[in-house]
Parts: C-alpha cells; sequence; structure tokens
C-alpha cells in the first residue's frame, strides 16, 4: 500500500500561475530588442523574399537562417509551430535544435561571425505580440548557445513583412504573395529543410 499526499486545487493553481509567470518572464519588450544593439540588414527584403522562395512558408511557420558576414544564406530550416504556449524557453530549445542540425557552432571564435535571423509567418498584423517576444528572447538565447549573433526577428503577415524594432517593412512578399523565383546566376544549392522532428518536439513540450 502507497500513501501519499495528492495536491489540493489551490496548489494546481498556484503550480499553474507560477508556470505562467515563468513563461511571461521569459519575453523580450520592443524596448529591450532595440536596447540589445541587433545588427541592421543591409536588405532585409532580399533576405526575406530568399527566405520566402525558398521555404514558401504558410501561418505558424518559422524559418531560422544563418547569413555570413557579407549577408549570404548559408544554412536554413523551417518547421510549423504547435504550441499554444508562447514561451521564450520552448522556443530557444526549437530554435537550437534547428541550428545544430544545419549548421556547425561557432563556439571557439572570440567574436560571432555569422548571424541567425528568424522570420516568423503568423496570422494578425505586423504590431508586435507576446508571442513575437517569446520569439525574441528564443532566437537571441539560441544565438548566444550556438556561438552566432543575434540578428533580425521578421514577421511575415497577409500585410507584408516587418523588421521588428527597426520600422522597415513592405507590402511584398506577404502570407499570400507567390514566392519570387531565384535568378539563374545567383540561385543558391539546395539547403536542409526540417519540419517532423521539431513539430513532434513543439508538441512533447507543450504537453508536459
Amino acid at each position: 500500500m502507497t500513501f501519499g499526499f495528492a495536491p489540493s486545487p489551490a496548489a494546481s493553481t498556484s503550480t499553474s500561475s507560477d508556470l505562467s509567470a515563468t513563461a511571461v518572464g521569459r519575453v523580450l519588450e520592443p524596448a529591450e530588442w532595440a536596447a540589445a544593439e541587433i545588427p541592421l540588414l543591409r536588405n532585409p527584403r532580399e533576405v526575406v523574399s530568399g527566405l520566402h522562395s525558398r521555404h514558401r512558408p504558410e501561418p505558424a511557420t518559422a524559418i531560422v537562417a544563418v547569413l555570413d558576414p557579407d549577408e549570404r544564406l548559408r544554412a536554413s530550416a523551417s518547421f510549423i509551430r504547435r504550441s499554444a504556449v508562447a514561451d521564450g524557453w520552448m522556443f530557444r530549445n526549437v530554435l537550437l535544435d534547428q541550428l545544430r542540425r544545419v549548421i556547425p557552432h561557432d563556439l571557439r571564435r572570440r567574436t560571432p561571425v555569422r548571424t541567425a535571423v528568424l522570420l516568423y509567418c503568423r496570422e494578425g498584423d505586423a504590431r508586435w505580440t507576446q508571442e513575437d517576444g517569446a520569439w525574441m528572447w528564443g532566437l537571441r538565447d539560441a544565438c548566444t548557445l550556438h556561438g552566432l549573433r543575434c540578428g533580425a526577428y521578421i514577421t511575415l503577415t497577409r500585410d507584408g513583412w516587418q523588421v521588428l524594432g527597426e520600422g522597415r517593412g513592405g507590402r511584398r512578399p506577404s502570407v499570400d504573395s507567390t514566392p519570387e523565383p531565384f535568378a539563374t546566376s545567383e540561385s543558391p544549392p539546395p539547403l536542409p529543410r526540417t519540419g517532423g522532428a521539431t513539430s513532434e518536439l513543439l508538441r512533447r513540450a507543450a504537453a508536459r
């Protein structure tokens, strides 16, 4: 026979509230993001168009990409967000897992050379949301753990694209626009694309 104590409803509520408060703490506000001095993209539309053409994202798709010092794309991966919780820690783990799949870390370098950017395709308008703040927190932390510079966070909606914290954006591409073809002379080699394993990782983490 086993004896134990069943948690009271009040204790369960308290634990749930504590977890929610912790998740809220893993969010970066726009002012905090701007103060972090995230490096500006020289040609954000080119980066956005390239990722849009390569991955053809739909709402709830996240694309993490690594750029070299000349802003050339070196690796990218896309996956679907299936978690109902906007938690920066969870997003950090998924982004870090994706980075480890597609490119070696730069932790041995004294100063980061390559930059990771995140494009998130979602419903709604371009205004900052708590979900965006959680992605920002996750991107910054994942970059630190992989030896990369933290780059731009970009949203893609039906209104177009927007580099949050910079005020730069455009109407194309958007969620509904047709991907632009690559120029033959500039067409890059195929890059890894992932999705299934990470989507499952998000689902399991959200269920805990």
